[in-house]
């Protein structure tokens, strides 16, 4: 099931609810250039590919804004080793 991801840019994140929880992308933009240093599912939702859904909101908005993708939270370095596609976003 996909849920919505919204993008609070003044908190500089992007959200995804789910019930009563919360889970979250981190970022930090450097002029045209983004980097994602959080990524957060609360243990109850982990495995049901919430993390990669922010995961894809980020990067395809970084897309849409010419953005380069600077190294960061962990677990966007591991998506995008797996998901060649987004090779392009990386300097």
């Amino acid at each position: 099931m996909m849920h919505t991801v919204h993008h609070n840019e003044t908190a500089q994140r992007f959200e995804l609810h789910v019930g009563a929880d919360f889970c979250e992308l981190d970022y930090q933009r450097h002029g045209q250039r983004v980097v994602f240093t959080h990524t957060g599912t609360p243990p109850a939702l982990r495995g049901q590919g919430l993390a990669a859904q922010l995961v894809q909101s980020g990067l395809s908005w970084a897309r849409q804004h010419g953005l380069q993708v600077g190294p960061g939270c962990s677990y966007v370095e591991a998506y995008l080793a797996k998901h060649p596609e987004w090779a392009d976003l990386r300097p």
